[in-house]
């Protein structure tokens, strides 16, 4: 090797440029993921969210089809009622 002071100059200004290269791609990373996450919040909180609770009718029905399913199970247990 040479003793030509270009080839340090060169190999500083190229990594360097890879140092900024890996910088930014690990910045747009987390951009993206801090709006992922965003995203994800805005889902979780957004107006069906803020649901009203459901009506007396929807739960008497849910509570009906809970008994049916326990006594289905029972009955495929082998439990008599």
């Amino acid at each position: 090797m040479t003793n030509d002071p270009n080839i340090y100059l060169i190999m500083a200004a190229t990594g360097l440029t890879g140092l900024a290269m890996m910088i930014t791609a690990a910045l747009v990373g987390w951009k993206s993921w801090i709006a992922l996450k965003q995203q994800e919040l805005s889902i979780a909180h957004g107006p069906e969210a803020d649901a009203p609770p459901a009506s007396t009718g929807a739960r008497i029905e849910i509570a009906d089809l809970k008994e049916r399913i326990r006594k289905l199970e029972a009955i495929a247990a082998g439990v008599d009622l």
